[in-house]
């Protein structure tokens, strides 16, 4: 587990040192799951500028709230929480 947050420092939000480039416009960031605090991946769409939405985490399958802009020059910012929040 240390060498992944080692390798992702921004967790839970994504910003341009941490991306991968997978297609034109989707990112792959890591994030850290609100409720079991696993880094996991996932892909965020850069084509909405901004956009509000749930995934369920990909380990213990609760809801997450995904909070995502794109800034100037296209990189996501994603800020990620449980469903209280």
């Amino acid at each position: 587990m240390v060498g992944i947050l080692a390798r992702f420092p921004q967790v839970p939000s994504c910003g341009p040192n941490i991306k991968v480039s997978i297609m034109n416009q989707l990112e792959s960031c890591a994030i850290e799951c609100p409720y079991c605090g696993e880094v996991i991946e996932v892909l965020i769409d850069c084509s909405v500028p901004e956009q509000n939405y749930i995934e369920d985490c990909q380990v213990c399958c609760r809801p997450i709230n995904f909070a995502v802009t794109i800034d100037e020059r296209g990189d996501p910012n994603v800020i990620v929480s449980h469903e209280n929040e």
